[in-house]
């Protein structure tokens, strides 16, 4: 999200292009802050050259209903401190970890079965962000995000494994709104073998200023898998934002499965902070 409370327009000049990590954007040159949380539409902008960004929740809560079709009891799960680190190397490009320290997660059996509890770092999630056109200015953004994901022996919910795919989100400036949208592609690994499936992922994104410096959001994400037996997830996500100073946001929302293969619930608070 882009969105700033104040609704003015960062400044823009042709000469941003010879700032560098080690020749740092200038602060009157830079752009609103935007994230690519807490949604799961990713932001068409990067950070700016020579700044670091940090994108967290504070805490969260996924709970999901036992699904008798699918052979499932009851999840509940939480994560400590899921965090996305970056940082900018050019005025249209930044690289990114993504990681979670700590996830726990339990299941119950269904009509009387075990239990399963399960937690560990659930691995690294590499990426770059290369902006094409609408960085600074413009009515249009597009920017492409290819990312990997790789779990480590460590690791102990579930064994190593290494996925990846290529996102590209974009937006539209519209006064007085934010919206954006993404087109998702993703090399998935099986549920029941060692071989890869795709899966089609696209979401939109929509919001704008509520009062003071509140803002609040709504969006549809839907994921399609060709892996046999999967089914369609589709969830209704809904947020609001508290933008404490230029570098700093704060928010809490929820992510609420319109389908049955989609998680039931998934609470948050969160915060981004730029230096």
């Amino acid at each position: 999200m882009v969105f700033a409370a104040s609704g003015q327009e960062a400044t823009t000049d042709p000469s941003k292009r010879s700032y560098t990590l080690f020749n740092p954007t200038p602060e009157a040159l830079m752009r609103e802050l935007s994230a690519d949380r807490p949604d799961k539409t990713e932001s068409a902008h990067t950070v700016d050259a020579g700044h670091f960004q940090l994108e967290m929740d504070l805490a969260n809560l996924t709970s999901n209903k036992p699904d008798t079709t699918a052979g499932t009891g009851r999840t509940t799960a939480y994560e400590v401190a899921p965090m996305n680190l970056k940082i900018g190397l050019l005025n249209n490009l930044d690289v990114q970890l993504g990681f979670i320290p700590f996830r726990w997660e339990r299941e119950r059996g269904i009509a009387g079965g075990p239990t399963e509890v399960s937690s560990g770092f659930s691995g690294v999630t590499p990426r770059m962000k290369l902006s094409l056109v609408g960085n600074d200015e413009g009515l249009f953004a597009l920017a492409l995000l290819p990312f990997a994901s790789v779990s480590t022996q460590s690791d102990t919910l579930g064994e190593h494994r290494l996925e990846g795919g290529l996102k590209i989100p974009f937006a539209f400036r519209v006064p007085g709104w934010d919206l954006s949208a993404m087109t998702e592609v993703d090399a998935v690994r099986n549920e029941r073998d060692r071989g890869h499936h795709w899966m089609l992922v696209n979401s939109l994104s929509l919001g704008r200023p509520l009062f003071g410096r509140f803002s609040g959001f709504g969006e549809f994400f839907s994921s399609v898998s060709e892996e046999r037996g999967a089914g369609w997830i589709g969830t209704a996500n809904f947020w609001i934002t508290y933008q404490a100073n230029k570098n700093l946001r704060l928010d809490a929302g929820v992510y609420i499965g319109v389908t049955s293969a989609a998680e039931d619930w998934h609470p948050f608070l969160g915060l981004t902070w730029r230096y």
